[in-house]
């Protein structure tokens, strides 16, 4: 999970292990911990789509 900036910021953005896209930011997350994050509205990486990988999907 990609966290926002600054300390103690929610997660901004989820990716699956080994996106190009993830930053530094990035801390790895249990599937239940990003299937919570996907469902309380937090952002799905574009490029990767860990929703449709763990099939999760709007």
């Amino acid at each position: 999970m990609e966290g926002g900036i600054g300390v103690g910021r929610r997660p901004v953005r989820v990716h699956v292990g080994g996106c190009w896209d993830a930053s530094k930011r990035c801390h790895p997350a249990t599937q239940d911990q990003v299937r919570r994050a996907l469902a309380d509205g937090v952002l799905a990486c574009p490029h990767c789509r860990p929703d449709t990988a763990l099939g999760v999907l709007d």
